[in-house]
């Protein structure tokens, strides 16, 4: 995209060619920055959305973001459209045909981990379910970056969140994918300040 301009006193923020500012990492690549201004950082309170969220933050561990976005529909459909239910009942037979599966990430520990955690989040319906188990792991105060340095990669409550999870059953759910959870779906706000999406949630002033 043409006409971007770095936002002064700002070093990641560049001006778009709609006169908006975002992070660099949104600025380039069309995919992501559809992604940034309309998905990103908003409030997911639903199980199906938030048990797709973190399969795909598991999936991301170690991979560029980008490249679970462009893998997310094929994603859907060989999950089951991540009803956990389905995805429960997954045995050796999906297994194989999941790693069989150009269209997603074949890695066997993250799909059996997706599979033990779809499980994982149907048992947590007994203690109130999985919107209400994340949500309540939500911080008195959000970051406020001016720059990407800024933004932490894990905090005492995604480091608490990832210790009940996995006593819970989850697994590929360390303190660092699950900082990256809470952000995604805005639990936390970390857009940098002068981004156009700062506060968008509606949850952090």
């Amino acid at each position: 995209m043409g006409g971007e301009a770095v936002v002064e006193g700002h070093g990641d923020l560049v001006v778009g060619d709609d006169g908006l500012a975002r992070p660099r990492w949104a600025a380039q690549d069309p995919m992501l920055r559809d992604y940034y201004d309309s998905e990103w950082g908003m409030p997911v309170r639903d199980e199906r959305g938030l048990f797709e969220r973190l399969s795909l933050e598991a999936f991301q561990s170690g991979l560029s973001w980008a490249t679970i976005l462009r893998k997310r529909e094929a994603f859907r459909r060989a999950f089951a459209g991540f009803d956990p239910d389905a995805v429960a009942h997954f045995g050796e037979t999906d297994v194989e045909r999941l790693l069989a599966d150009p269209g997603i990430i074949r890695n066997r520990r993250k799909i059996e981990a997706t599979i033990r955690n779809a499980a994982a989040t149907r048992d947590l319906r007994e203690i109130g379910g999985l919107p209400a188990f994340l949500w309540g792991f939500r911080p008195a105060t959000t970051p406020e970056p001016q720059s990407l340095a800024d933004i932490p990669t894990r905090s005492p409550e995604s480091e608490a969140l990832a210790r009940a999870l996995k006593a819970r059953g989850f697994a590929h759910v360390g303190p660092t994918t699950m900082y990256a959870l809470m952000e995604a779906v805005g639990i936390l706000d970390t857009h940098l300040l002068g981004s156009h999406r700062r506060g968008s949630s509606g949850i952090w002033g």
